[in-house]
């Protein structure tokens, strides 16, 4: 990239976060080695008879494999060694307490024939498949009721072949909501790391009423206009990290999501402690973060720092509807940069797509207490679209530090927002909606999520024309 920023950003971004560490520290996101490298037995899928030739089907080899390592669950666990080759598989379950290790050169590879994907019920909270009515084909690597369970290696990589599966879709030829690469459900203790993803039929990783998830170190890819090959889905899961991936995808980078209408509402399991840091990619068609819009267990305690996007639709995104009822709140988005990305802060209150006809339109979905600070963009074509709920107003929505240059030529206007209430602090172009007052400090700092006693200091001593110099960049 050709901009840096100045000194003086970093010394007031280092004011900014003195009591970030204090917030972040309930978010467990660090793992040793060990948790990785140690299993005392280890077997390689050579030995139950695969063969890595791209063209042989080898899920009875993964089955046959685990079902042997199972018996070393309760002495310490056990590791799956997959060598350098193509190992074409359909769909296979992992067990707890095991490593599966995909070597330098490895390559699992999803069967391109449907029969191999089983087809399994829909999740609770969602009351039927994904886009279809009805049931789902399961994951490409699936497991539930897990514990202890680490996917990674020397980058070696899963591919989906989603094509195939991207063209049935497009065609109108399923009968089943497409499958994942990974599910993993009602698991805890999950490391996903160090490995390349490749089209996906559908989300590449999901994680769906889990707990302590780390997933980093990742590449995901999927051609841009691919149909809704969403990156990382943390779906009704608490602590969970994701950190230093690249995604490029045809649909949102990471989504953060908990059920659908009433299923949702009923089976009641929020998404929360998320934490987001260092993640670079690209979406011409959807959002580099999204919320909901399948958010109606509630979505709380979101952290999301350092959000790099390019070339994009839409920076960060939340979506919902009448009828998901549920909550977004407590959310702190920071240290964001935008470079050519359509629209960079969207809020969508009438996202639509229901499940069925049951659900209940008087069931309104809460939005509030949500922080953007120290966010730059250029090149941008819209800086906020900020739509709430007549009747519902989103609230406590808080901008600070906020420097989005649009582009010369857009004849848009720069904030369009309604049935949105909130704050906003040295922000450029200025928020034109009646509804934001411009001042946070100190009167309203209680207001915004995620500002503590120190960006009150820093802040209070700050004059507009001061916080503009140390946002200024220089070219090289």
């Amino acid at each position: 990239m050709k901009r840096f920023f100045l000194l003086s950003y970093v010394l007031l971004v280092h004011a900014f976060y003195g009591a970030w560490f204090s917030v972040e520290g309930i978010l467990h996101c660090e793992y040793s080695n060990s948790m990785i490298l140690h299993r005392p037995h280890s077997v390689s899928i050579t030995e139950f008879g695969a063969v890595g030739d791209g063209v042989t089907l080898n899920t009875k080899a993964f089955q046959n494999a685990l079902f042997y390592l199972n018996s070393f669950s309760d002495k310490g666990g056990a590791k799956l060694f997959v060598p350098a080759g193509q190992w074409l598989t359909g769909s296979f379950d992992l067990i707890s307490h095991l490593t599966l290790w995909l070597d330098k050169g490895a390559t699992i590879l999803g069967s391109t024939s449907s029969e191999n994907w089983p087809v399994v019920d829909p999740l609770p909270s969602y009351g039927r498949g994904r886009e279809l009515p009805g049931r789902r084909h399961r994951s490409l690597i699936y497991g539930q009721n897990l514990t202890d369970v680490v996917i990674t290696g020397e980058n070696g990589t899963i591919d989906g072949q989603g094509s195939i599966w991207w063209d049935w879709f497009r065609n109108g030829e399923l009968n089943y909501t497409r499958p994942h690469l990974v599910e993993l459900m009602n698991s805890t203790g999950l490391i996903i790391s160090n490995l390349t993803f490749l089209n996906s039929p559908f989300w590449n990783i999901h994680p769906v009423y889990c707990r302590d998830v780390v997933v980093k170190n990742l590449i995901i890819l999927a051609p841009l206009d691919s149909p809704n090959t969403d990156g990382v889905d943390p779906d009704s899961s608490t602590n969970v990290c994701i950190e230093d991936c690249y995604i490029v995808t045809g649909d949102d980078l990471v989504s953060i999501k908990s059920g659908w209408d009433e299923y949702g509402i009923s089976y009641a399991r929020p998404s929360s402690k998320i934490k987001i840091n260092r993640l670079t990619g690209q979406t011409t068609s959807s959002s580099g973060i999204a919320i909901g819009s399948e958010m109606s267990g509630g979505v709380s305690d979101i952290y999301i720092k350092d959000l790099h996007l390019l070339n994009s639709s839409t920076g960060i995104r939340i979506k919902t509807s009448p009828g998901r009822g549920g909550y977004v709140r407590k959310v702190h988005v920071s240290n964001v940069k935008l470079v050519n990305v359509k629209k960079a802060i969207r809020f969508t209150g009438k996202y639509g797509e229901h499940p069925d006809e049951d659900f209940d339109p008087k069931a309104l979905p809460s939005i509030e207490k949500i922080t953007f600070e120290n966010v730059y963009g250029e090149d941008i074509g819209v800086a906020g679209l900020l739509e709430g709920i007549e009747g519902d107003e989103f609230k406590n929505i808080c901008f600070i530090n906020v420097t989005l240059r649009v582009k010369k030529n857009s004849k848009k206007a720069p904030w369009k927002c309604s049935n949105v209430r909130g704050y906003s602090q040295w922000v450029w172009p200025e928020i034109s909606c009646n509804s934001f007052e411009e001042s946070i400090f100190p009167e309203h700092s209680s207001d915004c999520f995620g500002l503590s006693e120190n960006n009150l200091e820093t802040s209070s001593g700050l004059s507009r024309s001061q916080w503009f110099l140390s946002w200024q960049v220089t070219e090289v």
